[in-house]
């Protein structure tokens, strides 16, 4: 969510004409983020968030919009996209898609508790529920295909000890992948980023979750290790913290139970979503783009996660 498209005001004089908003009365960019502008927007009817496509094409969009308009439709707490009076939902502004949505209430919780891990788990299953009849259907971009294109890329930026661990890691990938277990697991639109600052609350409860644009179909339990790696561990050294881990996966249960199968694939999963941000970060800390407020972020972090879950073995999912 940096800014790499600057807007003004002026600029949306006409353009904001053909939604259902009334006139653009703020604008200010979101510095968080690396991959879309995003903008809070004021207008006459309320306060929304701006977002400007920079690498999503008009071709690939239908996916993340519609899937918030269908997960809104079924009571989960998302950013409802708003239709200009054509009934589109994704607008061409300066060349580049752009999409309004609703703005969410509350603040990120950066410290997240076992009460904010349990109401975060909750809602994923439940929204895990709500997409099974989602029907557009798009791969997980961001997956194994990507991770195979994209570590030769950052190669030659690693230490010998880190390039030993990239190839190992995605070799190991690449073969449960192949196994029964992998292809028996319970799979369908998923958030795939849903870490602490793409979730709000007010006190603890949960009221809505967003940024959908690494959304995808993939395993539900690649979606829970994604999660649980970002709000259940110890900052400094990435190992699982015992007590949010069992809320966030018990209210996850008892939404939806997990499989057999899902049990089996709990260790290689966390390591896949340990990977995933591992090898986006090098990406984007070696080969970045220009944008105005970007900071990229720290890709040590998520090679200390991926090195403690292959060191020691994760608590097992609740039966």
């Amino acid at each position: 969510m940096a800014v790499f498209t600057t807007v003004t005001l002026d600029d949306l004089t006409q353009w904001i004409r053909q939604f259902p908003l009334g006139q653009a009365r703020a604008l200010k960019g979101i510095a968080s983020g690396i991959e879309n502008t995003n903008y809070f927007l004021t207008t006459e009817r309320g306060e929304y968030v701006l977002t400007i496509f920079e690498n999503l094409d008009f071709a690939q969009l239908p996916f993340y919009v519609q899937l918030m308009a269908h997960l809104a439709r079924r009571g989960i707490p998302v950013p409802d996209p708003v239709a200009n009076d054509q009934g589109e939902l994704v607008v061409p502004l300066q060349g580049k898609p752009a999409v309004i949505v609703s703005k969410l209430e509350g603040a990120s919780q950066m410290d997240p508790q076992p009460v904010h891990c349990a109401e975060g788990g909750r809602m994923l299953a439940r929204m895990h529920l709500a997409g099974r009849d989602f029907p557009l259907r798009q791969p997980n971009l961001r997956g194994l295909d990507w991770w195979l294109e994209t570590a030769p890329k950052v190669m030659p930026f690693l230490s010998a000890a880190n390039e030993a661990l990239l190839a190992t890691e995605i070799a190991y990938q690449k073969a449960f992948a192949d196994t029964p277990t992998y292809r028996g697991l319970p799979r369908g639109p998923v958030h795939a980023d849903l870490f602490r600052n793409n979730v709000m609350f007010v006190g603890d409860k949960l009221t809505g979750c967003f940024d959908f644009y690494f959304a995808g179909c993939d395993t539900w339990l690649f979606d829970v290790a994604v999660t649980v790696n970002d709000w259940c561990i110890d900052q400094a050294t990435g190992a699982l913290d015992a007590a949010r881990t069992e809320a966030m996966l018990a209210a996850y249960q008892a939404e939806r139970p997990f499989t057999p199968e899902e049990r089996e694939a709990w260790q290689p999963m966390l390591r896949a979503a340990a990977l995933r941000f591992w090898l986006s970060r090098l990406y984007d800390f070696h080969l970045p783009r220009e944008a105005e407020m970007l900071t990229p972020h720290d890709p040590t972090h998520f090679e200390r996660i991926l090195r403690d879950r292959l060191a020691l073995q994760a608590p097992e999912l609740p039966a």
